[in-house]
């Protein structure tokens, strides 16, 4: 061991004559482990924030959307989903049919969205249909013949309930007007017929088949599912769809996948990704990264306002012996790395007790998910943790940087000793 680390060791173990220093010097640690814990848990909250919106939105939306300007759909779609499965890259295209409506049941009722799917196809590009919690999406299929039995409701029968097309709802939209699998509901179109009268919306009873529930607000609570034939029905679209829905085989290269979809559907069409639908609120997310990380840095700067007064202080009480070593040829040099390295010590203690801490409390939220969240408000239901290695490498650089530039003044000023000035009256 280096002769400037091993005392710089001794002093920091060494019994205290005021043991005011001594206290000061665990509170640096501590505040040194609690300021690179609550960076690692603050980045691995954002970074499981980021993950699971991204997952989640990749996971119930298509990476690419295709869609037709200046025209209410698409007529001739299918030979142009065939044509446009083969452009590199696509792994799956699905049509569907969009369409603002309100479904209700007896008083109660909400606005939803749906989507007019054929399954089969839309499973290959959205997740949402996996994540059924009651009931079952399969009667979506064309070949669908069992139905199930549902209660006698608004005067209606069971078989006549059964006897419906089917609607998939989400979870939170489902609760809101007080819907459960099985049931009758009504569903109302803007989009409705002319008559005599007016503009007469148009109606249709629709069985729920299914409750899906995907842990974001936006979709559990706006978002519904029909076939397309249904929908076009609903609609007065007969064989229409608004959009060509597609999954790519590298997320990161969706802009250009899109522009080449695109330019071979040819003029007419426009292509959005998920990075343009979704860039504000990944680029909201990045800012609060840094801010987070800035916030919270400052208990690290705290801290090392600490290890500066207990490094202070332990050159007071430790005059008389830095001018003994001098005495003897220790060079001022050597006395500054002394105290330099007592300051990286105390630094890479509590740097290194933060880093176990922070992790440990960052697996623990990520596994038991104990922390819940208002799905109103962040759009997912439980707070998610995503550690990750380089963070720590980035905190720990930030925590000792910092620590070291805090023990400048006091190393410097225990090498500007004079021993015959400290010794004077020994």
């Amino acid at each position: 061991m280096r002769f400037e680390l091993y005392v710089a060791a001794r002093y920091l173990r060494a019994k205290r004559r005021q043991a005011v220093v001594g206290v000061v010097t665990a509170i640096s640690v501590a505040g040194v482990a609690a300021g690179v814990a609550a960076l690692i848990i603050a980045l691995a909250i954002t970074n499981g924030m980021r993950r699971d919106l991204q997952e989640r939105l990749l996971g119930a939306s298509a990476h690419v959307d295709l869609m037709r300007v200046e025209s209410d759909g698409m007529r001739d779609w299918r030979p142009l989903v065939d044509r446009l499965r083969l452009v590199p890259h696509v792994k799956a295209a699905a049509p569907g049919l969009y369409g603002q409506v309100l479904v209700s049941r007896g008083p109660r009722a909400g606005f939803a969205l749906i989507k007019g799917i054929i399954p089969a196809e839309e499973r290959t590009v959205s997740s949402l249909l996996d994540t059924v919690i009651a009931g079952s999406a399969r009667d979506l299929a064309p070949e669908a013949t069992e139905k199930a039995p549902a209660p006698e409701l608004d005067g209606l029968t069971a078989p006549a309930a059964a006897a419906y097309p089917p609607l998939v709802l989400g979870k939170d939209i489902a609760e809101q007007i007080g819907a459960q699998v099985g049931e009758s509901v009504l569903v109302t179109s803007p989009q409705g017929e002319l008559t005599p009268m007016g503009l007469v919306p148009k109606y249709q009873r629709f069985r729920l088949a299914a409750i899906f529930h995907s842990g974001f607000y936006q979709y559990d609570s706006a978002m519904a599912f029909m076939r397309l034939k249904d929908a076009q029905s609903l609609f007065s679209e007969p064989d229409l769809v608004s959009v060509v829905s597609f999954k790519v085989d590298d997320l990161d290269q969706a802009p250009a996948i899109a522009r080449a979809i695109e330019h071979a559907a040819g003029r007419g069409y426009m292509a959005t990704n998920w990075m343009e639908q979704n860039r504000e609120l990944f680029r909201a997310l990045k800012l609060e990264q840094v801010v987070t990380f800035i916030v919270i840095a400052l208990i690290v700067i705290v801290a090392a306002l600490n290890i500066l007064i207990a490094l202070t202080m332990m050159v007071m009480e430790k005059t008389r012996d830095i001018a003994v070593m001098m005495s003897f040829g220790v060079e001022p040099a050597q006395v500054r790395r002394i105290f330099l390295m007592q300051g990286l010590l105390i630094s890479v203690i509590g740097t290194a007790l933060g880093l176990l801490l922070g992790y440990i409390a960052a697996w623990a939220g990520g596994h038991y998910h104990f922390i819940s969240l208002s799905a109103e408000v962040y759009s997912i239901d439980t707070l998610p943790f995503a550690p990750r290695p380089l963070d720590g490498l980035i905190v720990a650089a930030v925590s000792i940087g910092i620590s070291v530039l805090a023990t400048l003044y006091p190393s410097s000023s225990a090498a500007r000793v004079r021993p015959a000035e400290a010794l004077r009256y020994e």
